[in-house]
Formats: structure tokens, sequence, C-alpha cells
């Protein structure tokens, strides 16, 4: 036989064979594709793990009061205003002092050795003072009150500011700013501490609702996983087109994306939630999924009557201790128009023999002596006086406006409350009726009068219903929550104690 002929008869030959073989291998390649499509997809759906010992909402409020690092650092802020306080209470410290004055050469011969005790007056602008001197030889005239008796010089005196600083003067004016400051930064840590709690409630409630999440799109994909099964034995029966199969196996797909992007959010859900659950060394931990619990917690109360919580607001205390501090300020710019009138009196009780000086230095001496200065122009004070006069009626409409803003945010937190609630029982309405359908379309599909693709829709309607009803109940937790914060309702924000 020519060899062309030959070609020809072995092509006839191989091609019936190559043309069976061809979808053989096909269809074994979509079994295989199949069976690990099957495979992950139930790895997906299997539930989650048992919530054995679930983080509860106060375990997560404790910790993020005690050890966030926002927190933290305010108490650093208190810690720092209060060891401002105990600087401006040095300036009422006693005070010390010695001193020694001698001459080894020269026409006066004299030396003399003395200590004071200071004590600065805390409610006066002038202090006490007690003393000792003893001296030996001779002075010029010009310093006779280096003289002593033999054993010395006993002194006790006192400063009365009788005008100026009699009220006021800079170290107690220092003093009550530092302690005003103690209670800006006691406000300043309360208002981190509320938005921290009312951001971990937040976040502990998202991570909550994630998780359940997850649990509606593995029910879905776990309907059609279930349904793969049913649809190959159909199939494999003849009692259905092979065409269904791949038209599930794309809705497993699908709801797998569902499942795995749901999986997502719960770990950064997880994560965010890691900043307010903490270890007593102040370490985030990330919680797992076993960490669930089975249910939200119930929104925080609302208060009976939202705004008889305003004055409680520690923003408006700050506003208020700031015209306070005002306040002080422009009392001692006052205190600046006042002529200087001070009384000085003293007791000089000498020890023993009169010295060298004269026999007057000798037993008991009293004086008392008056000062005064009178500033002329006050252009100084004056200045002071109008810059803390304007500072004080800038806070006042500062907190005139903060008070009406607090206002409106109450009420605009009241509505969203209020309306939350209502959304939330329409949303579990939709989500109720939604799974009617979805369950009386599957029977209809199982008695043959509804189609895959109506039974589909229905399934994944009742899913997304579902999805909705917890945003909306995260959305009245929040609501609740921000409602808190505002109000400053303390106890309710885990923050009573």
């Amino acid at each position: 036989m020519p060899l062309p002929n030959k070609l020809l008869l072995w092509l006839a030959i191989l091609l019936p064979a190559v043309a069976v073989a061809q979808p053989v291998a096909v269809q074994r390649q979509l079994a295989e594709s199949r069976r690990a499509l099957e495979a992950d997809a139930r790895a997906a759906a299997e539930p989650l793990p048992a919530t054995t010992a679930p983080l509860r909402l106060d375990e997560v409020l404790a910790t993020s009061r005690f050890h966030a690092p926002q927190v933290l650092e305010a108490l650093a802020r208190v810690r720092g205003a209060e060891a401002r306080v105990l600087t401006t209470e040095g300036a009422f410290d006693t005070l010390f002092s010695a001193q020694a004055d001698i001459r080894p050469t020269g026409y006066y011969d004299g030396a003399n050795v003395g200590a004071r005790v200071f004590q600065p007056l805390a409610n006066n602008g002038g202090n006490i003072y007690a003393g000792y001197d003893v001296s030996r030889g001779d002075f010029p005239s010009y310093q006779a009150d280096n003289f002593t008796a033999r054993a010395g010089r006993i002194t006790a005196g006192t400063l009365f500011s009788l005008l100026r600083d009699r009220d006021i003067d800079e170290r107690r004016f220092n003093r009550a700013i530092a302690s005003a400051d103690v209670v800006l930064a006691d406000n300043d840590r309360l208002m981190v501490a509320i938005g921290v709690q009312a951001r971990a409630i937040a976040a502990w409630n998202n991570w909550v609702i994630a998780g359940q999440r997850v649990a509606v799109y593995k029910g879905l994909l776990k309907l059609a996983l279930d349904r793969q099964a049913g649809f190959k034995r159909q199939v494999s029966e003849g009692l259905r087109p092979a065409i269904l199969l791949t038209e599930n196996e794309q809705n497993i797909l699908r709801r797998q994306t569902l499942v795995v992007q749901s999986e997502q959010a719960l770990e950064q859900a997880a994560v965010i939630l890691s900043l307010f659950w903490r270890d007593n060394d102040g370490n985030t931990i990330v919680p797992g999924p076993e960490r669930l619990p089975p249910q939200l917690a119930p929104p925080l109360p609302l208060a009976e009557d939202a705004m008889a919580a305003l004055e409680s607001r520690p923003d408006l205390r700050l506003v208020d201790v700031r015209i306070a501090q005002a306040r002080t300020k422009l009392a001692l710019d006052r205190n600046f128009f006042l002529p200087r009138l001070d009384l000085k009196a003293e007791v000089n009780q000498y020890v023993g023999a009169a010295g060298v000086g004269d026999i007057n230095y000798t037993g008991l001496e009293s004086k008392v002596g008056v000062a005064l200065s009178v500033p002329l122009q006050q252009r100084t004070a004056r200045g002071r006086l109008g810059q803390t006069t304007a500072d004080i009626e800038g806070f006042q409409q500062r907190r005139r406006f903060l008070e009406d803003q607090i206002r409106a945010e109450i009420i605009g937190l009241t509505i969203a409350a209020r309306q939350s609630l209502r959304l939330l029982g329409i949303a579990i309405d939709e989500q109720d009726r939604a799974l009617l359908m979805a369950n009386a379309e599957r029977r209809r599909f199982q008695e043959g009068a509804s189609d895959f693709f109506l039974v589909n829709l229905r399934e994944e309607a009742a899913a997304d219903a579902q999805v909705r009803r917890l945003d909306a109940a995260f959305r009245q937790i929040v609501a609740h929550a921000d409602l808190a914060a505002a109000t400053a309702d303390l106890p309710a924000l885990g923050l009573d104690r």
C-alpha cells in the first residue's frame, strides 16, 4: 500500500479514539475541580468555633478604662498638673539663710555671724521671720545694726501687706492657677475616657456583628452545598440536566466569596477591638472567633432626661474653669492698681552683757515701720485689666456656643436613638418575611413548582435581610453609646467607680 494511503488509514483509526478520549479527560478534570470546589466550600461553610469563654463587653470596658494609652496619657497630664501645684507651693517654703562678715584688716575690726529663718504667709503678701546674730569688734556708724550683746541678739519680726498683695499676689495667683489646671487636666482625662469607652462599645459590637455576618453567609453557602449533593444524584439519574451542576457551582463560588469577605471583616474587627482589649501590661490582645459571644449586648439604657445631664459635661466644666482662672487673673490685675502699704514690726532681744557698741545694746528692743509706694500712671495695670476682661467675655461666649452645640447634639442623638429602634423593628420584620419567602420557595422548588433561579434569589434576599437587621442593631447600639457619651453617663460607660 502506498505511504499516503497508510497514513490516511492510521488517521482514520486514531481520530475517533482521540475524539472519544478528549471529553473523558475534560470530564475527569471537571469532576476533580468540582470535588476540590466542594471541599473548599464545605470548609468555608463550617460553623465558627464554639464560644466556650465568650469575651464580654464589661471585660473590654474594664481594660480600656485602665490600660488604653489615651487614658494613660491623660492621667500623666493630671500627674503633671499636680506636680505643678507642688512647684507653686514652693513659693511658701520656709527659707533658712546664714551669713558671716569678718574684717581681717582695716580701721574697723568688727566681725558678725547671723542666721535667719523666713516663712512666707499663705494668706497675705508678707512673711514672718526669726534670727540670731552675734558680733565682736567695732563697726562704722552706718552699720550700727551689727552691734549685739555679748551673748548675741535674738530677732523676731513680721511684714504685712495692708493694700497691694493683701488678698492676692503672684505667689497665690500661681498656686490658684496651678490648682485649677489640675481640675482642667482631670476633666480632660474624663473626656478622653468617655470617648475611649464609647469607641470600645462600638468596636466590641462591630466584632460580634461581624461574627454573626459570617454565620449568615456560611448558612447561605451550606444551602448551596447541600443542594449540590441532591443535584448530583438527580443528574446521574437523568432527572435534571448536567448544566444545573455548573450553575449551582457558580452560586457556590459567589457565596464562598461572601464568606471569605465576611471572615476578612471579622479579622479586621478583631484587630480594631484589640486597641481596647489589653492585658495588665497594656499589650493588645486580638480575640479569636472562639471568643465570640452568642448574641449582642443590649443597648445602653437611655437617660430619662438627657438635658438634665448637660452641666455634667466635662467640656463645659473646662470652660467654667477657664473663666474662673481668668477671674482670678482679674483680681490680680486689680491688685496692681492699689498702692503698696506694708507694715513691719520687729522685736530684738539682746542676750547677756553689753557688747563693744554701747550699753544701749541690751535688753528688749521693738520697732514698728510703715512703707508706702504709689504707682502714678498705671498703664501696665490698665492694659492687663483690659486684656483679662476681654478674655473673660470671650470664654463666656465660647461657653454659650458650646452649650447650644451640646443641646443640639443631644437632641440629634436622642432622635437617632429613637428612630434606630423603629428601623431595627422594620429590619426584623423584613428579615422574618424574607426567611419565610425563602423557605416557601425551597419547598416549591423541591415539589417542582419553582425554578432554580428564583429559589437562589429568595435565599440571597433572605441573607441580605439578615445582614441589614444586623446593621440596624449595630446602628442602634452606636446611637445609644453616643448618647451616653454626650450626656456623660458614667455608669453606663463603665466609669462610675
